[in-house]
């Protein structure tokens, strides 16, 4: 089968969503399926050095606006996508032009659900990307079931839908790191303090502000406890910049800005507690690689993020600061022999996600795609 995968819109720094692209673009190669990784023009040397067995047809432009009309406009047409049996579209959009048979990725709905999480004008285009990747995609992979259920609630739906949970890499994210405490020196972080850990990036969705809220009243209480928020800048964090200038804590709240895989485990590991306090995702990435190092993890019920945890994570209710509150405090204070058997069950649920299993759902949906062209 020859795939061309559209990795155009995967930023330097890779998270999220990237990091689903990223290992579509790793792992599809190493199965032996003829990809063509479609890259931005002047994108091509990190995925060469990512994926050295694809091909790579570094055709798009470099900035977004001209990226996105070419997308729509050139590229279904392009000597790529003739050249292959199979386009995917990863990030929600596919061409509006050319006859390839085309899978789109659709990651969460809340540009419908919640509108106010988000810039304006995704919101407008990413409604428009996702009714018509419904409608004209031969087949749609959404990440969670969650999605999958919310997908077919909003838009109709004019494709077979293959869901394929997200992985973790369980070498790298497990709970007996071989070198935390250098990683910590390395980045002039103290290996004794103890700390929540959130990661996620600053936008208003992921609930900072009720976790901003919450460690007020942990830290009232535990005099040593610190907040470490690892992550990227996202948008409309101006209201979370001034609760954090006026927090009675400030100086027990850590900004680690973003930070790499080997950092990243290591924070995960060291952690008291992990609280991903998001009001809605299409997946919660980093819920999954916290349990698969073993972390106690603090989420939101009524989302994915209940669905990925599977009875392994504290759950509270959306918004409630001082449910977080009591959560957090139960983790803090949970002794080793608690802290074990979180770090077991944790683990074991982790177990059930990997990104090969994630790649065998893919292989179902282009299969699909390919029966009904």
């Amino acid at each position: 089968m020859k795939i061309a995968l559209d990795v155009s819109a995967v930023p330097p720094r890779i998270a999220g969503a990237g990091r689903y692209i990223a290992e579509l673009a790793t792992r599809l190669p190493e199965r032996g399926e003829e990809t063509t990784l479609v890259t931005r023009r002047d994108d091509a040397p990190r995925w060469r050095e990512r994926s050295p067995s694809a091909a790579l047809a570094s055709i798009v432009p470099n900035a977004r606006a001209a990226r996105l009309t070419y997308e729509a406009w050139v590229l279904g047409t392009s000597q790529t996508a003739r050249d292959v049996d199979l386009w995917h579209g990863p990030h929600y959009t596919m061409p509006r032009r050319g006859t390839t048979p085309t899978v789109v990725t659709i990651h969460d709905l809340t540009f419908f659900t919640n509108p106010e999480w988000h810039e304006r004008t995704k919101v407008t285009f990413f409604r428009r990307a996702i009714t018509f990747a419904s409608q004209h995609a031969r087949a749609l992979v959404l990440v969670s079931a969650f999605s999958a259920r919310l997908l077919e609630e909003i838009v109709p739906v004019h494709a077979p839908i293959v869901v394929a949970p997200l992985g973790v890499d369980l070498e790298r994210f497990e709970p007996r790191g071989g070198n935390d405490e250098g990683e910590f020196r390395r980045h002039s972080l103290d290996v004794e303090v103890p700390y929540v850990l959130f990661v996620g990036t600053a936008e208003p969705r992921k609930g900072l502000d009720v976790l901003l809220e919450s460690f007020s009243e942990v830290a009232r209480d535990d005099h040593e406890v610190e907040l470490w928020i690892a992550g990227q800048v996202g948008w409309g964090v101006g209201p979370f910049e001034a609760r954090l200038d006026a927090h009675p804590f400030k100086e027990r709240i850590r900004r680690l800005g973003f930070v790499g895989d080997e950092l990243l485990s290591a924070l995960y590991r060291r952690a008291r507690v992990v609280a991903y306090p998001s009001r809605g995702e299409g997946f919660g990435l980093p819920v999954l690689e916290a349990m698969a190092c073993g972390s106690s993890v603090v989420t939101t019920d009524g989302t994915v993020m209940a669905e990925v945890a599977g009875g392994a994570a504290r759950l509270v209710p959306i918004g409630d600061a001082h449910a977080l509150a009591t959560s957090l405090r139960a983790g803090l204070d949970d002794d080793d022999a608690a802290r074990s058997s979180v770090a077991q069950s944790a683990r074991a649920r982790a177990e059930h996600f990997t990104w090969d299993a994630c790649v065998d759902q893919h292989l179902v949906a282009y299969r699909h795609a390919l029966e009904n062209s």
